[in-house]
């Protein structure tokens, strides 16, 4: 029997603090969330709340908290970078939010343009140590995951490239494969088709085991770097004070809809491994992360904003 929550007539209302739209993270909360729907036998509204950063649409999940009937649907970038770049912020995820279950993950993946004469993790650590302040690696901007992703890479190897910030990861992506930049440590979900069609050249996934999506490609463990991790990954949060029932019945839905082999194979074809797991495994997850990103963000030197 389905999990029913206190009230199932009334709708659930979902807030995605990102812009509406046809990107990865829409497609994964637009497929997870008419799943749940589904599955408890609600209505569900999904809410994307856009501004400058994201604390406005997790806050307008606390605001819009209609009696454990609001969810949030975040990411790596929602829970754990914003908050450490803004040190300033008074906000404590844990105190804010309960946590329900992790969604699904995409690793980010070390790519580089076909030009450049290295094909492995250990040939392009050679290759910068060779030539220092010859490759340039792109980003979405400072301080975004894919800056933050190069900057473990550089702390982990010791070597030392060129950031170069760009509006956002498309147009970086593009003059990668054009070859005004040398690397990316772009999302594989971004560099899915280009990878494929080997318009440019992936070295590494930086996650412990390969992607389903990209198989052929190693993980950055077997590179030699087991530490060296970085996922853009998804979590389903209830505002605090949320009954522990209705999180648990949240949480039973979410494993059952994550379980679907339909399901599974559309996360799976956008470049997405589906997770699923206790609200208590995501609590230390978060915990781990906020660590792992923390760290990553002193690396780069980056000033509060």
């Amino acid at each position: 029997m389905a999990p029913r929550l206190p009230d199932p007539g009334r709708s659930i209302q979902i807030i995605v603090p990102t812009q509406a739209g046809s990107g990865v993270g829409n497609i994964i909360a637009r497929t997870v969330t008419d799943a749940l729907a589904a599955q408890l036998g609600n209505r569900i509204v999904q809410q994307n709340v856009t501004s400058s950063t994201s604390f406005p649409g997790m806050f307008t999940a606390l605001e819009a908290n209609t009696e454990s009937h609001t969810l949030l649907f975040a990411t790596v970038d929602t829970l754990v970078i914003e908050p450490g770049l803004q040190r300033s912020s008074t906000f404590e995820l844990l105190e804010t939010f309960t946590p329900v279950g992790l969604v699904a993950e995409i690793p980010h993946i070390l790519v580089v343009n076909n030009d450049l004469p290295v094909h492995s993790v250990e040939e392009l650590t050679e290759y910068i140590d060779k030539y220092p302040g010859m490759v340039h690696f792109g980003s979405s901007g400072n301080g975004s995951a894919l800056h933050l992703a190069g900057e473990a890479y550089m702390s982990a190897t010791g070597t030392n490239m060129v950031h170069v910030p760009y509006s956002a990861a498309e147009p970086a992506t593009n003059n990668l494969v054009s070859g005004d930049i040398e690397a990316m440590f772009q999302v594989v979900s971004g560099v899915l088709n280009y990878v494929r069609t080997e318009k440019i050249r992936p070295l590494a996934v930086m996650s412990k085991e390969r992607s389903p999506a990209l198989p052929e490609v190693p993980s950055m463990a077997e590179a030699g770097y087991p530490d060296l991790l970085a996922t853009k990954w998804y979590a389903l949060l209830a505002p605090s004070g949320t009954p522990r029932e209705v999180i648990n019945q949240y949480n039973a839905a979410l494993n059952t809809v994550l379980e679907n082999p339909e399901l599974r194979e559309q996360l799976l074809e956008a470049g997405a491994t589906p997770l699923g797991g206790s609200p208590e495994a995501l609590e230390h997850f978060l915990a781990s992360e906020t660590e792992r990103w923390n760290k990553a963000i002193g690396e780069a030197h980056l000033q509060p904003r």
